[in-house]
C-alpha cells in the first residue's frame, strides 16, 4: 500500500492501531511506580473530570524527554493533580524547576501529596490564576528548555506565542489534545475541537519550529525550538 504526502508517493508502513496491538503497547510500556499508581488512583475517584489526567504512557515520555533534553527550567499550564509535572520531574536535573500554571487550586492538595512522597515538591512551583496573565510575568532568565500546553484549548495559540520565544535553542515545546477525540479532523469542528484545529495550522505555518504531531492518547504534538539561521 502506498500514501501521498505532500504531493510525494511512498509506501505507508503506518499500522491502523486495534484494541489487540493497543493493549499490547501499553503491555509493553514502563508500568507507574508506586506514587504514579496512588495519583491514577486518587485522580480516577474523582469521577468523569479525571479524564484531564494525561496517559501513562504520555508520563512515560514526558520523563523520557525531560531527561533526554536536560532541560532545567519547565514550564507547564494545566496542572490538574500533578501527574504531567510529575512525570517531567522524574527525568529533569537535580537542580531543575518546574513551574506549573492552573486557573484554580482544586486539586493543589492532591498534586502535593504525590509530588512530596515522590521528593519532588521543591523542585515544582505551582501558580494559582489566569495562565495568559501570569506568563506575562514570566521572567525571561533562566530560559525555559521544555513547555507543556495541556489548559483551556481556545487559549492556546496565545499560550504558544508567550512561550515559544522564551525557549532555548533545540528546546521543545508540547501540546496535548491535539486530535481532541478525532473531532479536530474535520473542517466542520466546532467549540474546542476547532480552536485545536487552528492551533494545529498555527503550528504547522511556524518557521520557528520543527514539529511533529503523535497519535499518543489524545495526540501530542512535539516542536523543537529552531536556531536562528537553522535551515530546513
Amino acid at each position: 500500500m502506498s500514501v501521498t504526502l505532500n504531493g510525494a508517493t511512498q509506501v505507508d508502513k503506518r499500522i491502523r492501531l486495534t484494541p489487540e496491538i493497543l493493549d499490547y503497547v501499553l503491555t509493553c510500556t514502563e508500568q507507574p511506580v508506586p506514587v504514579q499508581q496512588w495519583l491514577i488512583d486518587a485522580t480516577t475517584a474523582l469521577g468523569q473530570v479525571a479524564e484531564m489526567q494525561v496517559a501513562h504512557e504520555q508520563a512515560v515520555l514526558f520523563t523520557l524527554l525531560a531527561a533526554a533534553s536536560k532541560a532545567h527550567r519547565i514550564v507547564e499550564v494545566g496542572t490538574f493533580t500533578g501527574y504531567s509535572a510529575l512525570a517531567f520531574a522524574r527525568g529533569m536535573p537535580a537542580e531543575g524547576v518546574i513551574d506549573t500554571y492552573d486557573i484554580t487550586d482544586k486539586w493543589s492538595s492532591t498534586a502535593r501529596r504525590a509530588w512530596q512522597e515522590a521528593g519532588f515538591a521543591d523542585r515544582i512551583r505551582q501558580h494559582i490564576g489566569p495562565a495568559a496573565d501570569l506568563l506575562d510575568q514570566l521572567p525571561p532568565e533562566p530560559a525555559v528548555g521544555l513547555v507543556f500546553i495541556d489548559a483551556d484549548k481556545v487559549s492556546y495559540i496565545r499560550y504558544w506565542e508567550q512561550l515559544v520565544p522564551r525557549v532555548v535553542d533545540n528546546g521543545l515545546i508540547i501540546a496535548d489534545n491535539v486530535l481532541y477525540a478525532g473531532e479536530a479532523t474535520s473542517v466542520h469542528a466546532e467549540g474546542n475541537a476547532a480552536a485545536i484545529r487552528t492551533f494545529n495550522e498555527h503550528v504547522r505555518a511556524d518557521d520557528r519550529v520543527q514539529a511533529v504531531m503523535l497519535p499518543l492518547a489524545d495526540g501530542l504534538t512535539i516542536a523543537r525550538k529552531l536556531p536562528a539561521g537553522y535551515r530546513r
